[in-house]
């Protein structure tokens, strides 16, 4: 019969057992032995920047045959994704060698682990030139690049003009009173005007619409006001307005799979969404394809001339005391945002990156993302990016209880209000 204290002991030696296998791999490498990268990548399945992403992993994978590869752990449910990272960091466990982040006030906490590499320790000043200057600075906190700008976004209205024609309306309606009207028109002609959302993490789309509502209300700094300024509460009061009367009838509840695919199927003629989503195939079969314009939405206050932007993705590295391992990582994420690769990924998705890069699209719908862009004198943050992750989850929370008529529009406020850490 063992002691105790020797049953410990088996128990623990069992333990490293099987967890080592787990760790072991790539972790501690040198010498000639090949250098296994693990990329937890949100780019797969749907997302249009997962063929040209596979294509350049490919391609790395074979000029470094024998001494690095990378190996994507897909991750195509992007809110799932984020809590793990959430979860694995907060345990002490970087996800993965490769990750990453939107970069707000939440993720920005990460930046206090020793779990993330801190890049501006090992940037040169030729790959540091590649990137915006801007999205650098933005992501830099307390001195540390502990992530690098990687994906931008403008978060425009989608209009489908082919629907908007079928109700006797040719453009894009410039002022409220006109995208009412519009509003009315489709619903009686049998067409959701628009796909909204309560559900996920984030209530995605409408939170979209919300953020365009609070900076054409209360300004472009609007997000450092209390969420109980009277331009959030009239911005909330507008929103439950479109969600109860100008949306589908599942929008309680609803996530961004479901709000996205009541557009693709041409039951709601105004969407909201990044440009990535430009290029999915299947939006590109839709018969209505070609009709897509998009815009800010008609201005609520004074505010107007301004797009919601946004660093959509930021990439992570772990940090390693292996400098083999350091360097291939290194040496990976230099391929990876070189100019010309970065083009062919945008070329692709039509997503838009902070790696500056000679792409300009062709496609029309991609194109209008470009010149949307440059058209603005100003841009702003959206509601997730500027407050984060937990206000954001909150906001989502609500709006179902809003939309319901559980809570007033000055409650709603008053409940995400309270979440905000000042």
């Amino acid at each position: 019969m063992l002691s105790a204290k020797k049953m410990l002991m088996v128990m623990v030696l069992l333990a490293v057992c099987v967890f080592f296998p787990l760790f072991a791999s790539g972790q501690n490498e040198s010498g000639d032995k090949e250098i296994e990268i693990r990329w937890a990548s949100i780019w797969v399945g749907n997302d249009s920047k997962a063929p040209a992403i596979e294509e350049l992993i490919s391609e790395f994978n074979a000029t470094h045959a024998g001494k690095i590869k990378v190996v994507v752990e897909p991750q195509p449910d992007y809110n799932a994704y984020e809590q793990k990272v959430r979860t694995s960091l907060a345990a002490g466990i970087a996800p993965a060698d490769i990750f990453t982040i939107k970069l707000n006030p939440t993720t920005q906490q990460f930046y206090q682990s020793k779990l993330l590499m801190d890049f501006s320790n090992v940037m040169d000043d030729a790959w540091k030139a590649t990137f915006d200057s801007g999205s650098l600075i933005q992501s830099t906190v307390d001195g540390q690049l502990k992530s690098l700008p990687m994906e931008t976004a403008i978060l425009p209205i989608w209009y489908n003009m082919d629907a908007f024609r079928s109700v006797g309306i040719d453009t894009v309606p410039t002022t409220m009173d006109a995208m009412y009207a519009a509003f009315k028109k489709l619903k009686a002609a049998g067409i959701a005007p628009t796909s909204q959302m309560t559900g996920d993490t984030n209530a995605w789309t409408s939170m979209i619409w919300f953020s365009h509502l609070a900076v054409s209300l209360g300004g472009v700094d609007v997000w450092s006001k209390p969420f109980t300024d009277p331009a959030l509460v009239k911005a909330a009061t507008i929103l439950k307005d479109i969600i109860v009367n100008y949306s589908t009838a599942d929008a309680v509840g609803l996530g961004a799979g479901g709000s996205g695919g009541h557009f693709l199927a041409g039951r709601t003629a105004v969407f909201s969404n990044g440009p990535w989503y430009a290029g999915r195939a299947d939006l590109a079969e839709t018969p209505f394809y070609d009709s897509i314009q998009i815009s800010g939405l008609p201005p609520a206050g004074d505010t107007t001339d301004f797009m919601i932007s946004r660093l959509q993705a930021n990439i992570c590295a772990a940090a390693t005391k292996d400098k083999a391992r350091e360097t291939a990582i290194i040496e990976f994420l230099k391929y990876l945002t070189k100019p010309e690769n970065i083009a062919r990924v945008a070329s692709t998705s039509g997503a838009m990156f902070a790696v500056k890069n000679d792409y300009r699209p062709v496609n029309s719908l991609q194109k209008q993302f470009y010149d949307l862009a440059d058209s603005v004198s100003t841009t702003a943050s959206d509601l997730e990016a500027a407050l984060g992750a937990e206000v954001t989850l909150e906001f989502a929370q609500q709006l179902g209880a809003l939309s319901l008529g559980r809570i007033t529009p000055e409650e709603f406020c008053s409940l995400v209000d309270k979440k905000i850490e000042r």
